[in-house]
Order: structure tokens, then sequence, then C-alpha cells
């Protein structure tokens, strides 16, 4: 049997497990965001190599400002809270327990899969380590590890709230996400506007909740209904209006992502051009919604979809293992281009998308095994999910420079 033969089969079998009220469209969503992820930090991430050969942090977007356009389309994280919100909502009504159950089994089912990563990062660099990888590499990558892991904590934070957000859609609808707007818009008036220098530097974490709830929120008042098309297209005409005037007009960072040396971004803490993309994406979305449906009922691209879903937090946990599972090596090497040479030329570029598919095969491989990690524990003692916790939080504290 050859691989076109078992691919179609494996896509009749997905087909014919997949029940017929499942929303085809939201999955979708949630895949085509979950592959932005690591599309976005395997192109706008780049290493550089120091004198002794160790990896350090570079970023294409220091040379190149004409690629942050690239990070509207990649930053999808938007779409990400607003499906997640949707689906939230759906979950929440079928619960079969209390509130506090529920919630419960969702933290648990995203917190697995970061304690496996960073337990598996703390075993792994001191033995990287006694293999003659630099400190400096390990550090890097261990940034690099940890970056993601963020927005889970997030995302557990937000989903914590689903019961008000519940409540908010049944009153306001759509609107509900207007207070949550309304807030950052406040911050990002005080952080920026004429009394800056004398706002505390704190202010800005102010933002982290509303910010990244507003999409959250709009997914749950879909999910009850109570945004249509009409909504939708105010959305997406709404947002794009925004984050045109906020660009022009109030002149903030075109790049969705940190770029090193610059003083302002738009992602940590989320600042009001993040709402505009996430309003105009939410509203995309929603109307293209049927569409999308008809085209997911085609079992050979249904079947990829519920793969990605299925390895969701995986992805997400893994992926820049598998980008540095070729960077490390290939430090030895020396240059290589796209892979250890400085982003900061139109071959870096090329050479880069060349090294896609390798990071793409590289993560595939890591999921075999890592994906374990996203099961319910059910064997796994006491003692070893305590050693567990203890070497993740070791792992925390190199990561962010602690120790």
């Amino acid at each position: 049997m050859n691989l076109l033969t078992q691919a179609r089969a494996t896509a009749g079998r997905i087909e014919a497990k997949t029940p017929a009220h499942r929303d085809r469209a939201v999955d979708g969503l949630r895949a085509l965001a979950l592959l932005a992820v690591p599309t976005g930090h395997w192109l706008l991430g780049g290493f550089t190599l120091d004198s002794d050969g160790a990896l350090r942090n570079a970023s294409p977007l220091s040379a190149f400002g004409g690629l942050a356009p690239a990070s509207w389309v990649l930053q999808m994280l938007g779409i990400f809270f607003l499906v997640g919100g949707y689906a939230s909502v759906l979950s929440f009504r079928r619960r079969a327990g209390s509130t506090g159950a529920w919630l419960k089994g969702r933290t648990a089912r995203l917190g697995r899969p970061v304690l496996g990563v960073t337990a598996v990062w703390a075993l792994a660099a001191p033995v990287l380590y006694l293999c003659g990888v630099p400190e400096v590499t390990l550090r890097t990558g261990a940034t690099l590890v940890i970056q993601p892991l963020w927005f889970v904590g997030v995302y557990v934070a937000v989903t914590a709230l689903t019961p008000y957000c519940v409540r908010a859609a049944h009153r306001l609808g759509g609107w509900a996400a207007a207070p949550l707007l309304a807030s950052v818009a406040l911050v990002d008036f005080l952080r920026y506007g004429p009394f800056a220098d004398s706002v505390p530097s704190w202010l800005a974490l102010v933002n982290i909740l509303p910010g990244w709830l507003f999409a959250y929120q709009l997914g749950v008042s879909w999910g009850e209904g109570r945004i249509g098309r009409r909504g939708a297209w105010l959305l997406l005409a709404g947002g794009g209006a925004l984050f045109a005037v906020l660009l022009v007009v109030f002149h903030y960072p075109a790049s969705m992502v940190g770029v090193p040396g610059e003083a302002r971004t738009n992602s940590h803490p989320p600042s009001l051009l993040v709402l505009a993309l996430a309003s105009a994406q939410s509203g995309a979305a929603i109307l293209l919604r049927d569409r999308l449906a008809r085209l997911l009922a085609r079992p050979a691209l249904w079947a990829p979809v519920v793969v990605i879903n299925l390895c969701a937090m995986t992805i997400l946990c893994w992926h820049q293992t598998a980008m540095l599972a070729a960077a490390v090596p290939g430090s030895f090497v020396g240059e290589l281009a796209g892979l250890t040479t400085a982003p900061d030329s139109l071959g870096w570029i090329v050479a880069r998308l060349a090294w896609m598919p390798v990071f793409g095969a590289l993560l595939v491989g890591i999921a075999r095994y890592a994906r374990r990690f996203e099961q319910p524990w059910t064997k796994v003692s006491a003692v070893r999910r305590t050693v567990a916790g203890l070497l993740a939080a070791s792992f925390a504290v190199f990561a962010l420079g602690l120790a």
C-alpha cells in the first residue's frame, strides 16, 4: 500500500469517526491559529553565533522592518482566544459536575504538557552542558522554550472567568467585549500620552488580562448566539479602521511581535493594536465560518485538522525545541545559512524558508513521544508528579535568568 492510499484510508477512518454535530469550522480555525505559532516563531526568530560558538537570539525584523506585515498574518492569538471562548462555553454548558470540577479538568489538560516539556528540559540541560553545549546556548534555548508558555497561564486565567463571560454575553451580547477594549485604550493613553513620564512602568501589566480576555469574550458571545453576520461585519470594519488609525495617526509599532532594540512592543503586554487586529480577525472568522465548514467536509482536508487539534498543546510546547534540535548541532558545525547566521539579509530569509520543513519534520518526530504528556496521568504516582513539578520549577528559574 503506497503512502497516498494509506493517507486516503486514514482520512476515511477519521471521517467515519467524526460526530455529525462536530463544528468543523471552529476546529479548522483553531488548527490555523495553532500552526501560525510555530510558523511565526520559526520565520521571525533567528540566531547568531558569538565568538565562543554559542547561540544568541536575533530577529530578522531588526534588519527588515518591511517584514512587519507578516506578523499581522502570523499573529493569530486573537483567533485562538475567540475559538477558545466559543469552545469553552459549549463545554461549560455540557459539564456534568460543578463549575470548579469543570475548571480543574481543563486546567489539568493544559498543565500536563507544560509540566512535561519543562521537566524534560530540566533533565536535558545538564546533560547537554556536559556534552559541550555552551551555557549561553542553553540559556538562549531555555528562553525560547519558555517563551510561548506564558500563553497557557493567561489562557487558564481567562477560562476561569467563563461563567462571568457567559453572564456578560447574556446581558450585553457582542458589546460585552467593549469595556475590555476601553480599558486597554485607557492604559495605552496613560502609557503613551502626554502624561507618560509620570506613569509607572508596571501600569502596562494591567493590559494583560483585558487584552487577551477581549477575543475570548467575543468567542463566548459568539457561542451564545449573540454575534451574527451584522456584528461580524462591525468587528471586521471597526477593527480594521482602528488598526489603520493606530498605525498611521498614533504611530504604534508596525510589528505585532517584539523587535530587539525597540522601546515599544505590541504584544507584551497587549496594546490596543493587538485588540484591533483581534477584532478584525474575529469578524472575518465568523463571516467565513459556513464556507470553511463546507470546505472541511472533504475528508482529505478534515483529517489534518483533527490531527493538529489532537496535538495542540504538543505543538505549542515543543515547536521551539524542534528548531533548537537543528540549531544546537548546527552551532558546532559553524555558520549555516538561515540557521546560525545573522538574520540580516534576503539570503537568510530564503535559507530560513528552506529550513522550515526540517523544523516541521523534527517536530513531528518529537511529537510522537511528547504527545503522551497530553494524556491523563492516571498511572503517574504522586511522587513522580512532585518530582516533575520540582524539575519544571528549576527549569523556569534557569530560563527566567534567576539562577
